[in-house]
């Protein structure tokens, strides 16, 4: 059986926060369990789970906007230095007005996951 850490040895292995952690918790995305003196404890399993999962699926990349939706882009239509991508994310479709060359560098097409990351009024497109 795998051994039980602290918040803040698990946090460090993970890359994140003990902060995110706690989020993490409340939202039911990592379990915990508490010990004694009632303070939270990880459990190595989830660490191994969660360190499985690329680092931007856990932490958003290293971004500070948290509203990321990941999809599939549905279409790219391009004029002149402006192309307009269209991405389907579950239930929502999101248009995001980019550059062409972003286009070109990031290789969006129809069918190429991607992720939109949306902060304030931008939105920006990576591809997954």
């Amino acid at each position: 059986m795998m051994q039980e850490m602290t918040l803040a040895d698990a946090a460090r292995a993970l890359g994140v926060s003990m902060d995110t952690l706690r989020r993490w918790d409340r939202a039911g995305k990592l379990r915990t369990v508490r010990d004694e003196r009632n303070r939270r404890r990880v459990p190595g399993a989830e660490v191994q789970r969660l360190s499985a999962q690329p680092a931007r699926a856990r932490t958003g990349n290293a971004l500070s906007a948290r509203n990321r939706l990941e999809g599939v882009v549905r279409s790219v239509q391009a004029d002149g230095v402006m192309a307009l991508v269209e991405l389907q994310a579950g239930p929502f479709r999101v248009v995001a007005a980019v550059t062409r060359d972003a286009v070109v560098e990031l290789g969006l097409a129809a069918g190429v996951p991607a992720t939109a990351t949306i902060k304030a009024t931008s939105v920006m497109i990576e591809r997954a």
